[in-house]
C-alpha cells in the first residue's frame, strides 16, 4: 500500500503553480492594457488642449468665446500638466493656467514654486515626451509636460498586488493540502499498524493458549493431536494474513468466483466465535446462489470481514441480526449488509471510508477504508452506504461488475 503522495502529490503541486503563474500572467496582460487605453485616452485629452491653446493663440477674434475650451477640456483634465515655452519657462497663466493637479504649497514664495516646477517637469519627462504647440509662424510656440492620472498609477501597481494575494493564497493551499496529506498518510501509517496488530493478534493469542494446553495434557495423544491440528488452523489463519498485507501493495491476481462460497466461508468463521464473543446475533445469507465474478478470494474475504465486525460493534450488546443479501442484475451482482444496529448519522456517512474515522473508542478507522480500495482500486466496484437510519440499521452494498465468459 503506498503511502507517499508519489506523482499525483507532485502533479498536484505543479497544477497550482501553473494556475498562480497564469493568473498572475493574464491579469498582468489585462491591466497593461487597460492602462495603454487609458494612457492613449489622456494623451488625446492633452492634444486636444494643445489644439485649443493653438486656436486661442491664433485666433483673430478678441472676444472669442472660450467657455466650451474652458469647461469640456480643461477642466476635465485629471492628470498632472505643465505649460512651457518652447524653453521649458512654466507658463502659469493664460486659459485655465498652465499648471494643473499639482500639489503647491501656497507658503512657498515664487522662487521656491519656480524650483518645484522645474523639478516636477523633468519628473514628468520621464513618464511622457511632452506635446509640441505650434502657434502660427512659429516652429514650436510651447510644451505640455504631464503625467499620469491616479487611476493608471492605481491600475499599474494592482497586477503586483493581486499577483501577490494569488501568491499568498497557492501558499495556503500547497500548504493546507500538504498537512491535509501528512495528516491522512500518519493516520494511514497509525491504522495499518493497528490493524496489522489486530489481525495478528487473535491467531497468535490462540495458539500460545493451545501450547499452554498441549502441555498441561502432554500425555494425552488424543488431547495433544486436537490441539495441533487447531495451532494449523492457526497457522492457516497467519498465512492467510500474510498474503492479505502482501497483496495490498501490488495489482492482485482476479478468478472467477462463486460469491456465494466466498461471504459463506467468512460467516462459517464468525458463527463458530459468536457464542465465545458472548454477542446474541445471527448471520444469514440469502439471494443469489450462482453469481459469478471476478475476485482476489482474500482480499474480498477481508472486506466481508472487516463489513461484520463493524455490523457486530453497530448491533452492541442487543439482540441482533446480519443479512449478506446477494442479487443479479444485467451488468452486476450487488450484495447488500444489512443490520439491525445504531446506523449512521446523514451528516457522517461520507466520512465511514476516510481513513482514521471511527466512531469505537479504541477504534483505528482503517477497515473500511482498505475495504473501499479493495473493491474500487482492485475490483474495479463500488462500495458505498445505501441506506440507513439512527438506531434501526444501516445497509451498505458492494457492487461488481458480473463475470461473463468469453
Amino acid at each position: 500500500m503506498k503511502m507517499s503522495g508519489g506523482p499525483a502529490s507532485l502533479n498536484i503541486k505543479i497544477t497550482l503553480l501553473v494556475m498562480a503563474l497564469g493568473i498572475a500572467l493574464s491579469t498582468l496582460y489585462y491591466t497593461q492594457t487597460l492602462v495603454q487605453k487609458l494612457q492613449t485616452r489622456e494623451r488625446r485629452g492633452v492634444e486636444l488642449y494643445a489644439k485649443s491653446l493653438e486656436y486661442v493663440a491664433n485666433s483673430e477674434t478678441l472676444n472669442t468665446d472660450y467657455t466650451f475650451i474652458f469647461e469640456n477640456v480643461i477642466q476635465r483634465i485629471d492628470f498632472p500638466l505643465i505649460l512651457t515655452d518652447e524653453n521649458d519657462n512654466v507658463i502659469r497663466q493664460g486659459v485655465g493656467g498652465g499648471v494643473r493637479n499639482l500639489p503647491i504649497d501656497s507658503t512657498l514664495t515664487e522662487e521656491e514654486i519656480e524650483d518645484f516646477l522645474r523639478q516636477e517637469i523633468n519628473e514628468l519627462r520621464k513618464v511622457h515626451d511632452p506635446i509640441l504647440i505650434h502657434y502660427e509662424g512659429e516652429s514650436i510656440g510651447g510644451k505640455i509636460y504631464y503625467g499620469d492620472s491616479d487611476l493608471v498609477r492605481k491600475l499599474k501597481y494592482y497586477p503586483f498586488v493581486q499577483i501577490l494575494f494569488a501568491f499568498f493564497f497557492v501558499m495556503i493551499a500547497y500548504f493546507s493540502f500538504s498537512y491535509m496529506k501528512k495528516t491522512e498518510q500518519s493516520n494511514l501509517w497509525v491504522g495499518m499498524a493497528k490493524e496489522t496488530a489486530h489481525q495478528l493478534g487473535t491467531p497468535i493469542s490462540s495458539i500460545l493458549g493451545w501450547s499452554e494446553m498441549m502441555r498441561l495434557n502432554f500425555d494425552s495423544p488424543e488431547k495433544v493431536k486436537e490441539y495441533t491440528d487447531e495451532i494449523n488452523n492457526d497457522l492457516e489463519r497467519l498465512n492467510k494474513i500474510t498474503q492479505r498485507f502482501s497483496k495490498i501493495g501490488s495489482l492482485p491476481e482476479l478468478h472467477e468466483e462463486n460469491i456465494k462460497e466466498v461471504i459463506e466461508r467468512v460467516i462459517k468463521y464468525f458463527q463458530k466465535r459468536l457464542p465465545q464473543s458472548k454477542k446474541n446475533v445471527t448471520i444469514d445469507l440469502v439471494g443469489d446462489n450462482k453469481a459469478v465474478v471476478n475476485l482476489n478470494a482474500e482480499l474480498f474475504e477481508w472486506v466481508i470481514e472487516n463489513l461484520i465486525k463493524n455490523a457486530l460493534d453497530a448491533i452492541g450488546d442487543k439482540k441482533g441480526n446480519v443479512i449478506f443479501n446477494i442479487s443479479s442484475g444485467n451488468r452486476s451482482v450487488d450484495i447488500d449488509v444489512t443490520d439491525n444496529g445504531k446506523g449512521i448519522d446523514l451528516k457522517r456517512r461520507s466520512d465511514i471510508f476516510r481513513p482514521g474515522y471511527s466512531t469505537k473508542r479504541r477504534g483505528w478507522g482503517l477497515g473500511l477504508t482498505l475495504s473501499k480500495r479493495i473493491i474500487e482500486n482492485y475490483h474495479k466496484g463500488k462500495i458505498f452506504v445505501r441506506h440507513s437510519v439512527l438506531n434501526e440499521g444501516t445497509t451498505i452494498r458492494i457492487s461488481l461488475s458480473k463475470f461473463k465468459n468469453g
